[in-house]
């Protein structure tokens, strides 16, 4: 129900304009400037039905007042017994949306005060059209960082950012139409975990951002954190089907405010940087900027869950290729395992001259090798490690290889191999 505040110094006049608008509006009422001007403040009205003629200050002044205490236009309408036009064109030079003339008729009141409001509501519809993500209900890019970028300037809280882990595996094994109500359902979550003065928006795709009012205790974003991941894998067992094997979770990265400052950019760098962090080091949980080396892990659902954001889902056939500082780790934990159980692991090295290929020959060096082996490239060298490899099998990889390569290519590339164990 819209709200309107009527300010007239004659007690009749006022009691007269409450009668005939309280069968539709809500009211309030008071009887000079400075009154009204207090209850603008804390009521905030959908607009104002004053007096032009009071005594200290008049309807005009009042106006220029209430105007500069805003940051939108204030609709305002003024009543008069003055019959001249001067007046009026005074007052719609200042931005008066109308007039009305004593003594008031209920049903020209009525009418004139509907018109102002439908069009407040046809202004506010199109306004909220404009800065709403028409999927999840919630503020779309744009205006979630104007608002929360005014916000943070004025206000201390925790600017978050939230990410869905394993989101595309919705859409690549369920479709699109399901990853649009993982997406919907999970906005509905973000709504539970925010309050009415806090603003939560969709940066596009499976990203949010939210800022929360007044919070800076790390122990309210645990607790939400695990309510998202609880609570999205609950729908997402219901909507999918409880054999769901994905590990659908949400990662939030963190900052707090003004601790941090109270520039958007920044604070959404340092969000971000956080979030970063805990896709790093495990997905599902939390991790606040400044706050921690690392991002804690949130098991829900137990080992069962851990072991699918810990699992490597649609895994290809052939070895598995991995970065040079990931390959010496997984060396010394298969040497230490070759070591300690008698299994053998055999190490190989491939160099290949300037002008070979390395895209040609990674390609053929993957997929000639099992999916137990695991392979590596720093530079113009490859490197494999053969766990459990026979004699046989080793001896047999470089045959291998080299025969599916062009022998222009194969030329270019030397071989060395040595079993560790």
């Amino acid at each position: 129900m819209s709200k309107i505040l009527i300010v007239d110094d004659e007690e009749m006049m006022l009691m007269m304009a409450r009668r005939i608008l309280s069968r539709k509006y809500e009211v309030i009422t008071a009887t000079t400037g400075a009154e009204a001007i207090e209850l603008f403040r804390n009521e905030r009205p959908d607009m104002v039905l004053s007096d032009l003629m009071m005594p200290e200050l008049d309807g005009y002044e009042l106006q220029k007042i209430l105007q500069a205490m805003s940051a939108e236009p204030v609709p305002m309408m003024f009543m008069t017994a003055d019959e001249s036009e001067e007046s009026e064109s005074k007052g719609f030079e200042l931005g008066a949306a109308d007039y009305i003339h004593k003594p008031l008729k209920p049903d020209v009141l009525l009418r004139r005060v509907s018109n102002i409001i439908d069009n407040l509501d046809k202004i506010h519809g199109l306004e909220t059209a404009a800065s709403t993500d028409p999927l999840t209900g919630l503020l779309n890019k744009s205006a979630a960082q104007k608002e929360i970028g005014e916000r943070v300037k004025a206000s201390a809280g925790a600017l978050l950012m939230i990410d869905l882990d394993s989101f595309k595996l919705v859409n690549d094994l369920y479709g699109h139409a399901m990853g649009d109500k993982i997406l919907i359902h999970f906005a509905k979550l973000i709504k539970e975990i925010t309050r009415g003065n806090d603003l939560a928006g969709r940066m596009g795709g499976d990203e949010f951002i939210a800022f929360l009012h007044n919070v800076g205790d790390e122990k309210i974003l645990r607790d939400k954190t695990v309510f998202l991941n609880e609570k999205l894998l609950t729908a997402a067992k219901r909507l999918m089907g409880a054999d769901m094997q994905i590990p659908l979770g949400a990662s939030i990265g963190a900052v707090f405010v003004p601790d941090e400052g109270i520039d958007f950019a920044t604070l959404y760098r340092k969000a971000d940087s956080a979030l970063y962090n805990v896709k790093q080091h495990g997905k599902h949980g939390l991790a606040i900027f400044g706050a921690h080396s690392h991002a804690e892990v949130s098991t829900v659902g137990g080992l069962s869950q851990l072991r699918m954001i810990l699992g490597e889902r649609n895994a290809e056939a052939g070895a598995y290729f991995v970065d040079f500082e990931t390959f010496k780790k997984i060396y010394r934990l298969l040497a230490r395992m070759a070591d300690s159980y008698g299994k053998g692991l055999t190490l190989i090295q491939f160099t290949l001259s300037a002008a070979a290929s390395e895209e040609a020959f990674k390609d053929v060096l993957i997929e000639s090798l099992r999916r137990s082996d695991c392979v590596s490239q720093s530079g113009k060298k490859f490197f494999a490690l053969l766990p459990e490899a026979t004699e046989a099998e080793a001896d047999g990889v470089k045959e291998r290889i080299f025969s599916r390569l062009p022998r222009p290519l194969a030329d270019k590339i030397s071989f060395e191999r040595e079993k560790i164990f």
